[in-house]
């Protein structure tokens, strides 16, 4: 077989217009990795190697594991999205595949996990914070990675945590989970914040690329 045959690895995601730009360059030194977009491409968990979950508008009431006393406060549901992402995510996590989720992915994790959401925050969605390092984060000694500020933006928070999801870092300032993992699993590492949005966040990506390599080198689970 030559090296041009072999087939890609694949990272299955969803990913909104906006975003576009922002995720590829992290995965330019690695050709043989391929993101393939839930929203425009059709794509089967058989042929993933990694799941990326980004950010987005709210989940939708019927997915959610809690009560919605004011339906207004939901921003941009996307019940497609959500068919897409839940379905997704558990058989991901049935068939131990690597799994990066930002923003919106961390509270899909949550939720499909059996936890539950803060659905409307204060002080987390101010301009400034969606592009800037401006709030700082403390961390267990135990954690994936850590960064002293972040930028962090969103109206949604963690509030009882799914089974196995153990806090990594919190806000400072409120408390607000940042970061958390899934414990006894091989690669599942949620952030509140926005790493895409700043190559300063490039180690965080080369967790998950150097996990979803391991992974395509290992026995699969039919």
């Amino acid at each position: 077989m030559t090296q041009d045959s072999v087939p890609p690895l694949i990272i299955g995601t969803w990913m909104r217009e906006s975003d576009l730009a922002h995720f590829p360059p992290f995965f330019l030194p690695y050709p043989e990795i391929r993101l393939i977009d839930g929203r425009t491409e059709p794509i089967d968990i058989s042929q993933m190697d990694g799941l990326l979950l980004t950010g987005g508008g709210d989940i939708s009431p019927r997915f959610l594991k809690q009560p919605v006393p004011d339906p207004s406060i939901l921003d941009s549901v996307n019940e497609a999205r959500d068919e897409w992402e839940f379905p997704m995510l558990e058989k991901a996590l049935a068939k131990k595949i690597p799994i990066l989720a930002i923003c919106r992915g961390l509270q899909v994790l949550n939720v499909t996990l059996g936890g539950t959401l803060y659905l409307d925050i204060s002080g987390h969605n101010l301009p400034e914070q969606k592009s800037d390092n401006c709030q700082k984060l403390q961390y267990n000694r135990r954690r994936s990675i850590a960064f002293e500020k972040v930028n962090s933006s969103h109206h949604q928070a963690l509030n009882r945590l799914g089974t196995g999801l153990r806090i990594e870092a919190w806000n400072e300032a409120d408390q607000i989970i940042e970061q958390a993992r899934l414990e006894g699993y091989r690669f599942a590492l949620g952030t509140q914040y926005h790493p895409e949005r700043d190559p300063s966040y490039r180690p965080i990506f080369e967790l998950f690329i150097q996990e979803v390599l391991r992974f395509s080198q290992s026995p699969k689970k039919s």
